[in-house]
């Protein structure tokens, strides 16, 4: 046998292990509310190849490809558990049972990983929480897309309406068009069929109500059988508490705007403050894709080395705010053409970091340059540190934030040196630290974030609500503090 011969043999017995692993995590899905992970990567609905590509990936960030032959085990002692809802990451047991030198089984040693998630200790199941959509733009068609998929067993969150102008003729079927297909994130996985009678587009099972209406107060969400509903604006028509208070309709409970808040409407990232939410609070903002990206590294970056002052460029893709010819435009340049020029303009993270991070007393300023790119930003975060460093000791700590972390599910880490944003399409995280354009000069530190300001935004806005809502469900194994 020949060594193409060894490794196609190798491929494709790898191959049939990730075949075997499918409908094990599918069943911990459907049945106990468990979302299986690996390095913080979700594994439901993932196809043989995806889950091959995804341990491998592994290397990125730990610094070796995690074989299937390692976290098989894993998974298959999760499955003998009587688990609660929780998110389990099996990359993370592999590694932690690795250094673990006291002998146990892989089944004992799985058994107390997750013992927070069993017995007496495992959480109910939530009876779900209604959501609304109010606009049905980029991102509301990116966080239903997420609503659907995460919908599992049918705890949790439910999609039940989106809110919209009229737009003619067949409008409930371009719409479910637009859901269905994406020039940018690809097709949607799954079915989408369109009731035009009952104006209902029907996904994966989930049957979504398209209402109709030119303002909030056209709404009485209790008649659609909605109740205690989290509505996500995704339209930014409306910034401060008095205007979002405008949703606060029969069967709303709670607001949650997908763009900065203005006043005194609390802004959120993920991961940073969100456990600062009072359970009172009806309206809070999920701030900008830009401010999800640098928060999280920023905070991480103070709670080593101290930061003194940074400035934020953001080469951000271009947006449906701005034009695709030359044409007028109440902003100087944003009138001209997006797809033929970058475009200087004004970015809001920089201001938005104080809300986000009070404690941080380093003044942070920024701009940002649009790009003609449709998706996929960069933050290069420029910093002085309170104490010298090097680059080396810096990228050991980013890596390892990123691995065992708090803040694991916001910051990812690449080593790849042709890595290009294309690649980051799709990236459920806020930032991406790129490890290769690094640059640390004593006490001055130079990081470049990639973020997916579609997609990686509408998980941060996912995980915001689920948080809200009461179904965030918790993690193991557990994140070093």
């Amino acid at each position: 046998m020949t060594v193409n011969d060894d490794s196609f043999t190798n491929w494709k017995n790898r191959e049939e292990i990730a075949e075997s692993m499918i409908p094990l995590i599918g069943k911990l899905h459907r049945e106990r509310d468990v979302t299986v992970l690996l390095h913080s990567r979700s594994l439901v609905n993932k196809s043989v190849v995806s889950i091959l590509k995804t341990h491998r990936f592994a290397r990125q960030i730990a610094g070796e490809e995690l074989s299937v032959t390692e976290t098989l085990p894993f998974l298959q002692a999760l499955t003998a558990l009587d688990l609660g809802p929780s998110q389990i990451d099996i990359g993370m047991l592999a590694a932690t049972y690795k250094s673990d030198d006291r002998g146990l089984s892989v089944e004992a040693f799985t058994a107390e990983a997750v013992a927070g998630a069993t017995g007496a200790n495992k959480i109910e199941g939530s009876e779900g929480r209604d959501v609304v959509l109010y606009g049905f733009g980029r991102i509301g068609r990116l966080v239903a897309r997420l609503l659907i998929e995460k919908a599992g067993s049918g705890n949790g969150l439910r999609l039940r309406a989106i809110v919209v102008r009229g737009g003619g003729d067949q409008d409930i079927v371009k719409r479910a068009s637009l859901l269905r297909r994406d020039s940018i994130h690809g097709q949607f996985q799954g079915t989408i069929t369109v009731d035009e009678a009952n104006s209902t587009i029907n996904a994966n099972g989930n049957a979504i109500k398209v209402i109709y209406a030119n303002d909030p107060s056209e709404v009485d969400y209790t008649a659609y059988g909605i109740k205690n509903a989290i509505l996500i604006d995704n339209t930014g028509k409306w910034r401060d508490r008095e205007g979002l208070s405008k949703h606060l309709r029969p069967g709303i409970d709670k607001v949650v705007l997908t763009a900065p808040g203005k006043g005194d409407v609390p802004n959120i990232v993920h991961g940073v403050n969100h456990d600062t939410i009072k359970p009172d609070e009806q309206i809070l903002s999920c701030a900008s894709c830009t401010t999800n990206a640098i928060v999280p590294p920023l905070k991480a970056m103070d709670d080593e080395f101290g930061v003194q002052r940074g400035h934020v460029e953001t080469v951000h893709s271009f947006t449906n705010d701005q034009n695709l010819l030359d044409n007028y435009h109440k902003s100087e340049r944003r009138g001209r053409s997006a797809a033929l020029n970058m475009v200087i303009t004004e970015t809001g993270a920089a201001s938005a970091v104080a809300k986000a991070l009070p404690d941080l007393k380093a003044k942070i300023s920024g701009s940002s340059i649009r790009v003609p790119v449709p998706d996929v930003s960069i933050a290069i975060l420029n910093l002085q540190l309170a104490r010298e460093t090097s680059r080396e000791e810096v990228l050991d700590y980013l890596r390892d934030v990123s691995l065992t972390s708090p803040l694991r599910r916001q910051i990812d880490f690449i080593s790849a040196p042709d890595a290009v944003s294309s690649d980051f399409i799709g990236s459920r995280h806020a930032s991406i630290v790129d490890a290769g354009a690094l640059k640390v000069d004593g006490d001055n530190a130079i990081l470049y974030l990639w973020y997916d300001n579609e997609f990686g935004y509408s998980c941060q806005v996912i995980r915001v609500v689920q948080h809200v809502s009461g179904v965030e469900y918790p993690t193991f194994p557990a994140p070093a503090l």
